[in-house]
């Protein structure tokens, strides 16, 4: 198969027949074998009734081999959880991510395919350089993706949140997107090996119908906090070690050395007949027990973290209602 193409969507009803007509129309044209993977996050409208719908109308068409694949989530669980089931099912040589507002234009698949299958990108996000969102999502994404290419060293990347993207199949099958993560896949992907990432300027549309999902001053600061975890993953994950053994180990030296200092002082004064306080009335004595007992915290902390690291079983286990041709 050429083409998965993998949409997470939360209430779009009105958006998904003409989607989905248009993605069938642009890989008719271009004789692509395709599939579109649904991924309804727990859906409050008639999304999931209008998917079934599409696979059977496609079903029909295409000879009993529907085109429309669909994964109903019980609850809402975010993008994130969406597009790593999404990629798990998908069985294209590339695939391509795309948001189902309709503001990802998917005329941009033929140019997206021939980057990943002819000029060798591992993986090609959409950049859209003249957008119509309002100033106050159009400023913290700059100022967000500044940020990101400062600490991920992917410096030919401007827009890391784009949801238009095209995968190597084998980066999406190497990866794991959890949490909130779906913003810094190319991040994610560079760790993988996979460092061939391109960027080509896409088309980006008004949004047709309802109001975006993504909205809201937590979207900017968990932005943040999603890329301090995974530099931090990235750099430590697998060595905790190696950050929390060394402060600890420095902390636990300069109150070790403190008391030390303290000691010798007060051993000097009773030798020479100084009359001199308790060790215990000194601010310091208390200050360099602290730092000791702090530094010998980050080491257990190190130490612990390097045997769980990482570990959990159940980070990507979702509840699934339904499927659809899987």
């Amino acid at each position: 198969m050429d083409i998965s193409v993998v949409i997470p969507l939360y209430n779009e009803e009105e958006s998904l027949p003409e989607l989905y007509e248009w993605i069938e129309r642009v890989m008719e044209e271009n004789d692509y074998s395709f599939e579109v993977i649904f991924i309804s996050d727990g859906s409050t409208d008639k999304s999931w009734p209008i998917i079934e719908g599409l696979a059977s109308k496609s079903a029909y068409e295409h000879g009993g081999r529907p085109t429309v694949k669909g994964i109903k989530f019980r609850r809402n669980y975010g993008k994130s959880p969406a597009l790593f089931c999404g990629f798990k099912e998908a069985k294209g040589d590339v695939v391509i991510t795309m948001d189902a507002d309709l503001q990802d234009s998917p005329d941009e698949i033929p140019g997206l395919y021939k980057m990943i299958m002819e000029d060798g990108y591992d993986l090609v996000s959409g950049y859209k350089q003249k957008r119509y969102d309002p100033l106050s999502k159009t400023i913290p994404t700059k100022l967000f993706n500044a940020t990101a290419r400062k600490i991920s060293g992917i410096k030919n990347l401007h827009d890391f949140n784009c949801g238009l993207k095209a995968y190597r199949k084998e980066v999406v099958k190497n990866i794991e997107v959890y949490g909130e993560m779906h913003r810094y896949i190319p991040y994610l992907a560079k760790n993988a090996g996979f460092d061939k990432i391109g960027e080509k300027v896409v088309h980006h549309q008004a949004r047709k119908y309802g109001s975006s999902k993504f909205m809201g001053l937590n979207r900017f600061v968990n932005g943040y906090l999603d890329l301090l975890t995974l530099w931090f993953l990235s750099t430590f994950g697998k060595k905790p070690m190696h950050v929390f053994g060394f402060l600890g180990t420095i902390m636990f030296l300069i109150g070790f050395i403190s008391v030390v200092g303290l000691g010798i002082d007060k051993i000097w004064c009773l030798t020479h007949g100084i009359q001199q306080r308790l060790i215990t009335t000194s601010p310091w004595f208390y200050i360099s027990l602290t730092t000791m007992l702090i530094g010998t915290q980050l080491f257990l902390a190190g130490f612990i973290g390097d045997l769980i690291s990482r570990s959990s079983q159940n980070r990507n286990d979702y509840q699934i209602d339904k499927t659809l041709n899987l």
